[in-house]
This record gives C-alpha cells, sequence and structure tokens, in this order.
C-alpha cells in the first residue's frame, strides 16, 4: 500500500489538478440516462483521485462516497467539495484489502482497473443499479510505460461483464490514439415482481 500511496500523492502533488477538474465525458455522456435508471441516488467512485467525478456526482443530487489510497489526493477534493458546498464522503483505502460492504445505485471505475475487484462492484450495485466503467487499454507505447496487469487487452472488458446478471447497456473500445480506452455501462437486473 506504501508504495502506491507515495506514487499517487506524487502525482497528484505535482500538479493543481492532475487529471483536470471537468468530470469524465463518458459520465458526463450518461448521467441523464443514470438518472433515469437508477431508483436511488447512492454512488461509490472506486480510485476517485481528487474527487471530479464524485463532485460532478454530487452536483446531481447523488449522495457520494469516494474511495482512494491518496491523501494528497482526498485532500484536494475535500477542499474542493467544500468549496462547492458538497458533502462527500471521502474515504482513504488500499482498494486491494478493501471490503465493499454497501450497496449502490450507481458505481464509477474510471482509470482504475483491479480484475478482482469487478465481482464485488457488481456485488455491491442494488438491484437495478449501474456501473460505469472506463479504463486504460493495452497498447505498444503504453506497454513501455505502464504495468500491462493494469491495462485491459482488447476484448476483455466486455468478457469481464458478459456472464454478470444484468445488461451491458454500452460498450466500446478506442483502440487508437496515445491514450487507447475501453468504457462500458452495465445495469444489474432489477428485483422482479412476482
Amino acid at each position: 500500500m506504501e508504495a502506491d500511496r507515495i506514487k499517487w500523492n506524487t502525482r497528484f502533488a505535482s500538479e493543481d489538478s492532475y487529471l483536470g477538474e471537468k468530470p469524465s465525458p463518458f459520465l458526463v455522456q450518461e448521467i441523464e440516462r443514470i438518472k433515469t435508471l437508477v431508483s436511488g441516488f447512492s454512488a461509490l467512485d472506486i480510485a476517485c483521485g481528487e474527487g471530479r467525478n464524485s463532485l460532478f456526482l454530487a452536483s446531481h443530487g447523488f449522495k457520494v462516497v469516494g474511495l482512494d489510497i491518496s491523501d494528497v489526493g482526498l485532500a484536494k477534493g475535500r477542499v474542493r467539495a467544500q468549496e462547492v458546498g458538497a458533502d462527500i464522503d471521502f474515504r482513504l483505502v488500499d482498494l486491494d484489502e478493501y471490503v465493499l460492504e454497501e450497496e449502490f445505485d450507481v458505481i464509477l471505475n474510471f482509470n482504475f482497473l483491479l480484475r478482482d475487484l469487478i465481482p464485488y462492484e457488481i456485488a455491491a450495485l442494488k438491484p437495478g443499479g449501474v456501473l460505469l466503467f472506463d479504463t486504460i487499454m493495452a497498447s505498444g507505447p503504453l506497454l513501455q510505460s505502464h504495468n500491462p496487469a493494469y491495462l485491459l487487452n482488447p476484448g476483455e472488458l466486455l468478457n469481464l461483464f458478459k456472464s454478470a446478471e444484468g445488461d451491458i447497456l454500452f460498450f466500446e473500445e478506442r483502440p487508437a490514439g496515445d491514450m487507447p480506452t475501453a468504457r462500458l455501462l452495465f445495469r444489474k437486473k432489477p428485483h422482479t415482481l412476482l
């Protein structure tokens, strides 16, 4: 944990905003659909960093829990939340060891890949809840500078979700460019009325 915390603290301390203050374009694209799909407004932001997506969800009425290993990133998120009057529960955790015990209507997993955590994320969704996933794919240049364990292979994201109890409402891979990504919107099967 300590080596990861130091790495991310260094990155978040290096700039005013490491990934910028604007939310993920994928989240912005899907927010209205998300609000029509879910029955409640609880949200979890996995590896939230400085909280840019947590703040966006809060501005849309969600009660947000943000998890990250970087106390520097979380401190920035708390300051930004206070500046706009958002009440976000930022928690310092090591996601390699963290146990998801609560249930959420929305879970975000952006710019982070821990394959073993995905089944627990799906389990932590309330019935009818949605999970947005957007992370980096392996490519030649990235394989030279990133640990391949944290990069998705082509088709892998779809395979990780295809047997889950629910529906994949959106999927795309953008393998070209400096930062190739795979994106997915998954909805857990809602309760059925008997």
